[in-house]
């Protein structure tokens, strides 16, 4: 398996969900300003969508969307806890923390990389995002990790996006069992290992 990937953003999801599955895969990095590969392709031959993640199987198929993506690999080891059985409630409860990341944390973060946007707009986002903060303060207040008492797939997710407060000025010491929580999941070997290959090339 290939996954394309480029720092900082979403597809250090399934970085650490192929780590943490011990799964072999190559990293190819990707430009997110020319949508090169690093090897010199046009990564839009591999996603026309033109963005990370991709993760390209061994007979050529290529799985976009990162929910989708770490969905499939945890089902590739059903006993490593990543993700609940597929038609079991516990698998719809995973599916809602991951849709309830992409559309409120990750695309909720989106507009503030616009610097362009007019700080009253960003006000607005900071505001909107930061009550999506007091509810996973509730949430992590109670338990460690989204799915309940073990590390999921959507901790990956979570903790990926969550690494992006750092480009906003967004201090989750406001909320510090988010904090506590992106520091526990941070000492996972899988995550940084992810985090140092990322940073290495």
């Amino acid at each position: 398996m290939k996954l394309y990937y480029a720092p900082h953003t979403c597809s250090l999801s399934p970085h650490i969900v192929l780590r943490e599955l011990g799964l072999p895969f190559d990293l190819v990095k990707v430009d997110n300003r020319t949508r090169l590969t690093a090897d010199g392709r046009d990564f839009r031959t591999v996603n026309p969508k033109g963005y990370v993640a991709a993760l390209e199987l061994d007979d050529g198929q290529v799985l976009t969307e990162g929910p989708a993506i770490v969905q499939y690999l945890a089902d590739l080891d059903p006993e490593s806890g990543l993700a609940p059985r597929a038609g079991t409630w516990e698998r719809v409860r995973l599916q809602e923390w991951l849709n309830f990341v992409a559309t409120e944390i990750h695309a909720g973060s989106a507009p503030l990389f616009n610097t362009a946007l007019p700080e009253e707009a960003l006000a607005c986002f900071r505001t909107r995002l930061s009550s999506r903060f007091d509810f996973l303060q509730d949430v992590l207040g109670r338990q460690d990790y989204l799915a309940g008492a073990s590390f999921s797939v959507a901790d990956a997710y979570l903790f990926t996006v969550l690494g992006w407060c750092r480009f906003f000025s967004i201090d989750l010491g406001h909320w510090p069992a988010l904090q506590a929580y992106v520091r526990r999941i941070g000492a996972r070997p899988a995550v940084l290992a992810s985090l140092h290959a990322e940073t290495a090339t």
